[in-house]
């Protein structure tokens, strides 16, 4: 099954990460288990994103960088405005990643 790890660079994944990191230096986790966290890892944040979140933002910005490899698109814009229903919001960098969603299930 192809995965994606998109999620892994995000604050929790990253935490997720180094916590398996030290079970498995310690001995309390084996390597193999903790790659099968990752990616069970991935798979509920993609659930979780097609199910939960509803609401939509249009987003305006300059385009810094844009890449694609490996099927996936990545975009780093600046001074980044997000508007939703809720409010609007300026940040200075924002970075987007993409990919199509069917590859995840293969």
């Amino acid at each position: 099954m192809a995965t994606f790890e998109l999620y892994r660079r995000s604050t929790i994944g990253m935490c997720l990460t180094e916590t398996l990191d030290q079970m498995v230096s310690s001995g309390t986790l084996s390597p193999e288990l903790a790659i099968q966290v990752l990616i069970q890892f991935d798979k509920s944040m993609t659930e979780a994103l097609e199910s939960e979140v509803k609401t939509k933002v249009s987003i305006k910005g300059h385009l810094h960088t844009y890449r694609f490899c490996d099927n996936v698109w990545t975009f780093i814009l600046q001074n980044a405005q997000l508007k939703s229903e809720e409010g609007q919001e300026t940040v200075d960098c924002f970075k987007i990643v993409a990919c199509d969603s069917k590859l995840l299930t293969q």
